[in-house]
């Protein structure tokens, strides 16, 4: 009588993930090992025209997401861009930015808040913006978009009747001020994905604000 046969040790699943990383190129240098796999799905004749579709899908999706990204952030730019043109020609700067930003940037509110008191502003105590921005961040001009933020006491202070509404936000240091100010923006939705990609619009917008406001 013969022993039963042992069964080969196989090595974990984890470790076949490793190797495919590590040698991408193996499936394609051994293409009969497709025939041995189970596709991700059936669409038509042999298993691995279906490998292939599944892997042309997953790439056009990947694709499909970052050209999502890209329109996104072209999008704010674009918006941020008709709202430089608007305080270039505004002749009450912080008018335009509370009534006319709101809509060319396509948010809920837009404030100026300020830790002093100043007509057409919302008023801030000292100390406010660095604590929430931090010192180092106003010092270098800064933002903080913290992103989905719950309708506190503290959104109420920049943001006022909006932060009832709005759960993203985005705060950047208007550079150069006598006192330190911060444009506030709230929206229902978020200003750009991901919200590192509204950064460099948004404090552009800062600085034309700040000029502006100097000019005025």
């Amino acid at each position: 009588m013969s022993a039963p046969r042992r069964k080969p040790d196989l090595p974990p699943p984890a470790a076949v993930a490793a190797f495919l990383r590590a040698h991408p190129g193996w499936l394609a240098e051994n293409p009969d090992f497709y025939r041995t796999l189970i596709p991700p799905k059936r669409i038509h004749g042999e298993p691995l025209a279906d490998h292939m579709a599944a892997m042309i899908e997953a790439a056009r999706a990947q694709a499909s997401a970052l050209l999502a990204v890209g329109r996104a952030a072209q999008s704010l730019a674009g918006r941020v861009e008709q709202a430089l043109l608007a305080l270039i020609r505004a002749m009450d700067p912080i008018g335009a930015i509370t009534a006319e930003l709101p809509a060319l940037l396509g948010v809920d509110a837009v404030n100026l808040c300020v830790e002093a008191e100043i007509p057409g502003t919302r008023p801030l105590s000292a100390g406010t913006i660095a604590r929430v921005i931090g010192r180092e961040g106003m010092r270098l001009g800064g933002t903080a978009m913290p992103g989905r933020r719950p309708c506190d006491g503290e959104a109420v202070l920049f943001h006022g009747e909006a932060a009832a509404l709005a759960r993203h936000e985005a705060l950047m240091v208007v550079p150069d001020t006598a006192v330190p100010a911060v444009l506030a923006l709230a929206s229902r939705d978020p200003l750009a994905s991901p919200a590192s990609a509204a950064r460099g619009p948004l404090l552009l917008l800062a600085r034309a604000a700040a000029a502006s406001l100097e000019r005025a």
